[in-house]
């Protein structure tokens, strides 16, 4: 006997927040197909994680602090050998070509680069200094750094106020631009921005947000950001994946994540309706889907 098309349509239809990934409607940068991560050989971190970038989008990783987020980034970088990590099954794809076996420089040749957590900025620097070594691995000539120099102070004009400022004695929020900045001298076609608003003052943080969305539009740089401001990260990025002790529970278009009731509650800080006041909610009252 033939389904009915209301049958057909139930047994078809994705459990996924969104009926489109991010990769269907643009053309995919950057592919992470189901990668496990080791540390010193025994301590599993990362359990199967996927997911896709559009080209010219802006993809956030969102999940507590201890989910996996960094270690993700860094598994796509290629820093995880400096830390005793390895990816132990799984690929990454950048622009369709594996890059899990490149070194982390010959990533940046390519054009993927991570700004990494709390900035690194080098504090015996000045700030022009610090930009300059982003354009390490170019080979294009002085005038066409000095160019791209002129861009990031546009971009940055609070840089161009403290240029010949040592970088250590900069603020956090300058410290972030410069980082920024200095990823953006290698000229590449894809940013790891991780933790970008770690300690900085929310008005800070807007700027930092608002220059990025205005370097993936102008510049069309795309962005894997991993960021614990869940709030912000949805407001800026297109899509979403959710981490929680190293694996992906849920992903989908940014603003289906923002309505989820599960993810106001537990990252958003909104509750449901039915709450009047904190003194009358029990621990654990509510229990995430996903863990049904």
């Amino acid at each position: 006997m033939r389904p009915t098309e209301a049958e057909a349509t139930m047994t078809t239809a994705a459990p996924s927040l969104s009926d489109v990934a991010p990769a269907a409607a643009a053309e995919t940068i950057l592919a992470v197909n189901n990668i496990e991560v080791v540390y010193d050989h025994v301590i599993l971190v990362l359990k199967g994680v996927s997911l896709t970038v559009p080209k010219g989008g802006i993809v956030a990783i969102l999940g507590a602090n201890g989910a996996g987020k960094t270690t993700t980034l860094k598994a796509i970088s290629n820093l995880l050998h400096a830390e005793r990590g390895e990816v132990t099954k799984g690929t990454v794809e950048f622009e369709g070509q594996r890059v899990d076996k490149l070194t982390p420089n010959d990533l940046v040749r390519r054009g993927c680069i991570q700004v990494m957590e709390g900035r690194h900025c080098f504090g015996h620097l000045t700030i022009d200094e610090n930009l300059l070594t982003g354009a390490f691995t170019r080979r294009d000539g002085n005038a066409a750094i000095k160019r791209d120099m002129d861009m990031i102070y546009d971009y940055f004009p609070r840089l161009r106020q403290r240029k010949g400022s040592m970088a250590g004695y900069t603020s956090g929020g300058e410290q972030q631009m410069c980082a920024i900045g200095r990823a953006m001298m290698s000229r590449p076609k894809m940013i790891l921005l991780d933790e970008p608003s770690m300690g900085l003052a929310p008005q800070v943080v807007e700027e930092i947000f608002e220059i990025v969305r205005t370097l993936n539009e102008k510049e069309g740089v795309s962005f894997l950001l991993a960021e614990q401001n869940t709030n912000i990260a949805l407001r800026y990025a297109t899509y979403g994946y959710i981490l929680e002790t190293g694996r992906v529970v849920m992903d989908g278009a940014a603003d289906a994540l923002r309505e989820n009731e599960d993810v106001k509650e537990f990252y958003l800080g909104v509750a449901g309706a039915d709450r009047k006041s904190f003194r009358d909610v029990k621990s654990y009252k509510r229990r995430k889907r996903w863990l049904a």
